[in-house]
């Protein structure tokens, strides 16, 4: 459990902020993350890599020569939102384009794909690489599910020693591709991780028995199993990780590979240590040459107790890039010599493409301070928020001013039921995931109830109120549930505008333009166990109610019951997608716990819709 902590929810900004404190000399705060103190060359690529926070060393201190050219760092287990990628990925560009990198989970899809459209929109190339590198998240016929866990490391060190080497974003992105393809980890948990101000861990483990296959945000193992002894451990990781090589790699003529031993956050070195001497042992019976192998904490989920082993089988170029030094604060390599070439890598063990010509040595680190105040301290959320607060209102009818006030007013109800059942959707979120919907959503109402106000007090109609409001929960909110709320939000706003009231008929029009960017943006259909499920049936039902005659007040109750109905009805269905899907079995028999606050907030925004719309007027 976190024994050191103050305010809970500002536990991450804090972490973050120490950490650049302890390390001015090689990390600099940005909005939404931190940066490299010393910029990298003009014109080089900026690998921008990020996630939740709690898994430290990753992300933030994965940032230094070698290796990240910057950060996104989210609240503990929840992606960062798209304003945060964009704010430190515009920090770090150096003229030679971004690339994304980051493990592959919905929240992060969501919101890196988001940010990667938005720099392309002005002008900034992008590309963005997605580690898969979890064999126990999906089959080896569908990869492109899998989760990215401690190959994290070895993706992000090849693709930053690139970048630094001076290779065109296309190289690098391909450089990082063919990392992660060869890339596979599998791994175990002897006891669950506790979020900070949690009561209790996120899942627990009977004695004398283990978890398998559980992810790096707290979530359970796909499996249980007997407790074994380290040698048994290791056998059972070794034969896992050599039973799925990738294509085009045959274990049985030996080969070239990176070996990551990697400890969750509480396991002692000298455990790992005992473990990792029969795993090398397992490796060379095989065949497997291993390159500069690494053991210890890389990439942890707060205080679990686990282990994870990553094999990635080099290639020539991956092995010369793999052995360039690094210096960051979570992670120091010193440069080695090439198996393949014979010699030190910095003698030609990498042949870079003809038009990105590889300078003799890498840049000198310098340890020069950063000037100024930016690197020492300040809220990203808060200054990114002041600053859209801060923005040109569009002209707004005063017909949409009054509507803007309903606005407000569901918002304030919405965050009200949220905050009083929090926990329980933290409960809901638990039985198949890491926990923290409760206070995801907790974070993105009180943002986004606050930014409405803001903006209505600046005269701000009702679409802008609902498009500022979208924009604040996002960033305070992240993940999946945080992307998708902006998304829905943003829509309803486009649709009903500034210019007069909406009425029952245009309401119905945005619900139905916001639902179907919610499932064009998240990929989920009725069905998949998400959200999706409530928000469709609300939208028929309030657009059948409307078009029977009903006053508008009449339809979303009758709406917001049927939500209510489809939420509670979720726990009889399988995840399709989502953090959840790994888990399937698990879920079944609770509710979604996505579509169980979207019907919460449908529910205590009745009384608002039936104060504003008495039972026989058809305005909203």
């Amino acid at each position: 459990m976190t024994r050191v902590c103050n305010d809970p929810s500002e536990f991450a900004r804090e972490a973050l902020e120490g950490l650049v404190a302890a390390n001015r000399h090689l990390l600099r705060r940005v909005p939404g993350g931190v940066i490299r103190a010393v910029p990298a060359d003009p014109g080089s690529v900026a690998v921008i890599v990020g996630g939740g926070s709690g898994h430290y060393p990753a992300f933030a201190g994965l940032v230094g020569r070698g290796l990240a050219h910057g950060a996104v760092a989210g609240n503990v287990f929840a992606s960062p939102s798209a304003q945060q990628v964009c704010e430190v990925a515009k920090a770090a560009h150096s003229g030679g384009g971004v690339l994304l990198c980051y493990g592959n989970y919905a929240g992060d899809v969501l919101h890196f794909s988001a940010a990667l459209e938005r720099l392309s929109g002005e002008g900034i190339e992008t590309r963005q690489v997605l580690v898969t590198d979890d064999v126990a998240s999906a089959g080896p016929d569908d990869i492109d599910r899998r989760r990215g866990i401690a190959g994290d490391l070895v993706v992000f060190k090849i693709a930053g020693a690139a970048a630094d080497r001076g290779c065109s974003l296309a190289e690098v992105a391909r450089l990082a591709e063919l990392a992660n393809e060869r890339t596979r980890s599998f791994g175990v948990a002897f006891a669950g991780c506790t979020l900070p101000g949690g009561q209790g861990p996120l899942f627990t483990i009977p004695a004398k028995r283990m978890a398998v296959g559980m992810g790096i945000h707290g979530e359970p193992g796909i499996g249980e199993a007997d407790l074994p002894s380290a040698d048994e451990l290791a056998e059972l990781l070794v034969s896992r990780l050599l039973s799925e090589p990738p294509p085009g790699v045959a274990v049985s003529d030996g080969g070239h590979a990176v070996v990551l031993l990697n400890g969750l956050g509480s396991v002692a070195y000298e455990e790992l240590f005992v473990l990792y001497r029969r795993i090398d042992e397992l490796l060379g019976q095989a065949g497997v040459r291993n390159v500069e192998p690494e053991v210890g904490e890389l990439v942890t989920s707060l205080d679990m107790a686990g282990v994870s082993l990553t094999i990635c089988w080099l290639t020539e170029e991956l092995d010369a890039l793999w052995r360039e030094p690094a210096q960051t604060p979570g992670w120091l390599k010193f440069s080695g010599g090439s198996v393949f070439s014979g010699g030190s890598v910095f003698s030609g063990g990498y042949k870079p493409t003809p038009q990105t010509p590889r300078p003799a040595t890498l840049p000198a680190v310098s340890f020069a301070r950063p000037e100024g105040p930016e690197g020492l301290r300040g809220h990203a959320t808060a200054k990114l928020a002041g600053a859209r607060r801060g923005a040109t209102v569009p002209v707004a009818s005063e017909a949409s001013r009054g509507a803007g006030q309903v606005m407000c007013a569901a918002f304030r109800a919405a965050r009200q039921a949220i905050e009083e059942n929090a926990d329980e959707l933290g409960r809901l979120d638990g039985v198949a995931g890491d926990g923290d919907h409760g206070d995801a959503m907790r974070r993105g109402a009180t943002a986004a109830a606050g930014a409405a106000a803001a903006a209505l007090a600046n005269g701000a109609g009702a679409g802008t109120v609902l498009i500022t409001a979208a924009a604040e929960w996002s960033d305070a909110s992240g993940g999946a549930s945080g992307a998708l709320w902006e998304v829905g939000l943003r829509a309803l706003g486009e649709v009903i505008g500034d210019e007069q009231a909406p009425d029952a008929r245009s309401v119905v029009a945005a619900v139905r333009h916001a639902t179907a960017a919610i499932m064009r943006a998240g990929g989920a259909a009725p069905g998949d166990k998400t959200l999706v499920d409530v928000l469709v049936p609300f939208a028929e039902v309030l657009a059948a109610r409307v078009g029977a005659g009903l006053s508008f007040a009449e339809a979303w109750t009758e709406a917001s019951k049927a939500a209510e109905a489809a939420a509670t009805a979720t726990a009889d269905l399988i995840p399709r997608i989502g953090r959840a899907r790994p888990l399937a079995a698990r879920s079944v028999g609770s509710p979604d716990a996505g579509a169980t606050s979207l019907a919460l907030v449908l529910r205590a925004v009745d009384p608002v819709v039936g104060d504003a719309c008495p039972a026989k007027q058809e305005s909203a």
